[in-house]
């Protein structure tokens, strides 16, 4: 009975004789293209493109009808401009977009093949150091769902965030070579190659500055399509690759060594070459900044082109007018800020617009997200380089500031600290171009990621901006793609929750709501709980087969995977570990949840300290794994190489969800809404989007904990006191002596001193002060984990409170209150209609 259910509900597709019967035609077609005549010797490798080429087939002709469809409407353009994109695999989720997997599934089956083998062999698309990459890609999913016509524009790294090695529990860094055996799907598209300019001077000229003597390199574009929700919409990703010239180095007829030259190209090359590996940290170096302004001149080159040769225009547009009501761009944190003086450059000194007419037109088409309130990550270029490197993009800065600090001195006379604070050009120590200013100042419109960091940077880190002009101070809270943290991830709770609710909450998640009525739903509360028990069975399987460690998936999974930095607090949790296995060890036979407690995630590789905490978690995991009094109590994995494919696997099977930054430093998150999504419960400090995560669930309903905001200002006023709390907190002392001793390093007992030193002397992120009420709250968590039937009664009302954190939710608020679009609903003509039915539909969006 179960199994008929399961093929009425087509999330997933529709099996259908004709739809296997061509997609085994199809694949055995490109099985044979890639010279595998015989199948005994076919590699999954060979099958996996095979697959892989086989469902692109699909896309394609939807692709096509998508640009034709855009050229006919002539909507204004979204564009996403990131120097991140954290795609993460892209086949299975391709084959759910167009409705394909439930009939790829039953052809691969048919051939004889395990369909979850083939994905395997995918290599993700590693192009994104964490939450701001991966937003960016969910994003792409959502404009793509909602009909938008938009675009992601960012660069073709070579190699991707590196592979993580965990040697002697140490992280070592591995390149992430992710395009050594092809990748199927992108297309190169050479005939839209441009040039980019570097260094050169500034000349004057009686027309006005003139930019001389750069130097030139080309941006190659590469293409992605990005399908939408079962709607025809397929949208394009364009990713920038760095190429020489080929007069490279040779234009200097005096130049003998040839091959010296030739080598040279290199030095051009290497601006696509590697993604910089820091999250939440500026490092100013020149090869950034290169990559910085590389994205944003080609793009800009490619929307005014766009721009140009629009249909409506005849034989193209040349006036600017209507620049911003056809563009909108979006700058994702100040990394393609240089957008901002390349744009009033072109219309300048290209396109000979006037000062006042190019900077109103900029204004109104940049809008600025910001996503760190970190000092350290804020974005500050040396004039020096910049003025090397982009001579006429630092004069414009300068032009945009003395006019930004008229109009403040004029509103503000005599209070020169304001204009010090305001202004776009820090003067102290080194002079830099402050960037987020830049974009402030560059945009009409700003917003923070989630209600309290949007509250803190109008208060706080912006302060002056916002009370200078509140209007341009938005909060768009960040959401994900239920295709991906759902439907993919987790096929058994997909199908369960479209079983008793219907199918249209995938591309309507506030339906969600209606699973309010199952929380007493006995056989509901049995499905949930089995759907939860199956994945993390899997899981374990995987953990035994991947790291070759045995985990009992009866114990609590509690989950803390995230970029290890200090303000994420692993240590907070280490410290609970230690104190975990300090009660077993103190009192063996009283009665313990047990637990497995998995920790994952990537340092940066120049981060000092947080690769010391990858080194104590690990560390700490050997004693506790390897002691016979703890036994099977509790369990320390180390997930090694965390991405987005191995995200995929654990957040399903998570049980405790671990959000435990200190309040005011996680500008939202968007995990922690993965978690709860799947069927996991949350412990967190009231901080980013777990305040909108209480709000939505009820507070009751997730284990909150430590300080608030408001305590965390209010300490910080009279001083943190590590020594207070050692002091007074027996259990956090005997920790902290047990790492201070060397008793998890017996062989080395001074390694761990640079991490226990910042703890007592110089935490910024308190860790001390919320131990006691961590620990408090995970013995609440012990107690509910023990009522199994009460545990996931809070579960479906976690699941059934996630819809506002749909990234579709996201993206129709930014639609609407940013870029002045609206979605659509209209599904795309297939590309088996004629070519009528696109100027029909196009008709009909206009009439919208």
């Amino acid at each position: 009975e179960a199994v008929e259910k399961r093929k009425q509900i087509s999330i997933r597709g529709i099996v259908g004789v004709e739809n296997v019967a061509e997609l085994k035609k199809g694949f055995n077609r490109h099985l044979h293209f890639t010279l595998v005549k015989d199948r005994n010797i076919a590699t999954p490798r060979d099958y996996y493109f095979a697959l892989a080429h086989t469902v692109r087939d699909h896309l394609v002709g939807r692709w096509i009808r998508t640009q034709q469809f855009y050229y006919e409407a002539d909507p204004k353009r979204v564009y996403y401009l990131s120097l991140e994109f954290y795609m993460g695999r892209t086949l299975q989720n391709t084959m759910i977009n167009l409705g394909l997997q439930n009939a790829c599934d039953e052809a691969i089956y048919q051939l004889g093949l395990d369909m979850e083998e083939l994905e395997e062999m995918e290599e993700d698309a590693g192009l994104g150091n964490g939450g701001l990459g991966r937003l960016a890609a969910c994003f792409l999913d959502s404009m793509a769902t909602l009909g938008l016509a938009a675009y992601g524009y960012g660069i073709r790294y070579e190699y991707g965030i590196f592979n993580q090695k965990i040697r002697d529990g140490w992280q070592v860094e591995e390149a992430d070579d992710w395009l050594r055996h092809g990748n199927p799907w992108e297309k190169a598209r050479p005939e839209y190659m441009l040039p980019v300019h570097f260094y050169g001077r500034v000349e004057e000229t009686k027309d006005g500055p003139k930019w001389v003597d750069t130097q030139v390199v080309l941006a190659m574009p590469y293409d992605t399509p990005i399908p939408g929700y079962m709607n025809n919409t397929v949208n394009t990703m364009r990713l920038w690759s760095a190429r020489a010239p080929n007069d490279f180095n040779l234009r200097d007829f005096n130049v003998g060594d040839y091959i010296q030259a030739v080598l040279d190209r290199n030095l051009a090359e290497n601006i696509s070459r590697v993604l910089y590996p820091n999250d939440n940290f500026f490092e100013g170096k020149e090869l950034r900044l290169k990559q910085e302004y590389f994205v944003v001149a080609a793009t800009l080159q490619d929307i005014i082109r766009r721009f140009k040769t629009t249909k409506k225009g005849g034989p193209g547009r040349t006036s600017f007018e209507s620049f911003p009501d056809k563009v909108a761009i979006q700058l994702n944190d100040t990394h393609p800020a240089m957008a901002i003086p390349e744009l009033m450059r072109i219309f300048v000194d290209i396109e000979k617009l006037d000062w006042d007419t190019a900077w109103d037109l900029t204004k109104r088409t940049f809008a600025y997200t910001n996503h760190t309130v970190l000092p350290e990550a804020l974005e500050r270029w040396p004039v020096e380089l910049m003025e090397n490197l982009l001579p006429r993009h630092l004069q414009i800065i300068y032009q945009i500031n003395q006019a930004h600090l008229d109009r403040i001195a004029a509103l503000f006379p005599e209070d020169m600290d304001k204009l010090r604070k305001m202004s776009l050009i820090e003067e102290d120590g080194c002079k830099r171009v402050n960037m987020a200013h830049l974009c402030i100042v560059g945009s009409h419109a700003v917003n923070g990621v989630a209600e309290i960091h949007s509250n803190i940077i109008k208060s706080d880190v912006f302060r002056d901006f916002s009370e200078l002009e509140p209007d341009k101070f938005q909060n768009k809270t960040n959401g994900i793609t239920p295709r991906r943290w759902l439907l993919l991830c987790n096929p058994g709770l997909a199908e369960l929750i479209a079983e008793v609710i219907g199918e249209d909450y995938v591309k309507d998640l506030s339906q969600l709501r209606r699973l309010n009525d199952f929380v007493e739903d006995a056989a509901f509360i049995r499905d949930v709980c089995k759907v939860k028990q199956d994945n993390k069975v899997k899981f374990a399987q995987f953990v035994e087969k991947e790291y070759r460690v045995k985990i009992n998936p009866a114990s609590m999974f509690d989950v803390h995977v995230k970029r290890i930095h200090e303000y994420k607090r692993q240590l907070l949790n280490c410290l609970h570990i230690i104190a975990m296995y300090n009660r077993i060890r103190k009192n063996p036979n009283a009665p313990f949840v047990p637990r497995t407690v998995i920790i994952g995630g990537k340092a940066a590789p120049g981060y000092h300290m947080a690769k010391m905490i990858i080194k104590l978690i690990t560390s700490v995991a050997d004693v506790v794994n390897n002691d016979p009094v703890v036994g099977n109590k509790l369990k320390v994995v180390y997930l090694e190489n965390y991405r987005v494919s191995l995200a995929e696997k654990v957040i399903p099977a998570t049980d405790l969800s671990e959000q435990i930054s200190t309040a005011g430093t996680e500008a939202s998150g968007t995990g922690n809404m993965k978690f709860m999504l799947n069927g996991a419960l949350t412990i967190g400090t009231l901080d980013g989007a777990n305040v909108e995560m209480a709000e939505e669930a009820g507070q009751e309903n997730l284990f909150i904990f430590g300080m608030t905001v408001e305590d965390v200002a209010e300490m910080d006023k009279k001083g943190y006191d590590a020594m207070t709390y050692y002091k007074t907190i027996p259990e956090l002392k005997q920790v902290m002596d047990q790492i201070t001793s060397g008793f998890f390093c017996p062989k080395n007992p001074d390694l761990f001193k640079d991490l226990t030193n910042m703890l007592f002397k110089h935490d910024r992120f308190k860790v001390f002060a919320d131990f006691e009420d961590y620990l408090k709250c995970q013995e609440k968590v012990n107690n509910l984990y023990q009522n199994p039937k009460e545990w996931t009664k809070m579960v479906i009302r976690n699941i059934a409170a996630t819809g506002k954190f749909s990234s579709d939710r996201t993206i129709t608020e930014y639609a609407t209150e940013v870029w002045g679009v609206e979605p659509t609903d209209l599904k795309i003509p297939a590309p088996n209609e004629p070519r009528e039915a696109i100027e029909e539909t196009a008709r009909a969006l206009k009439k919208m």
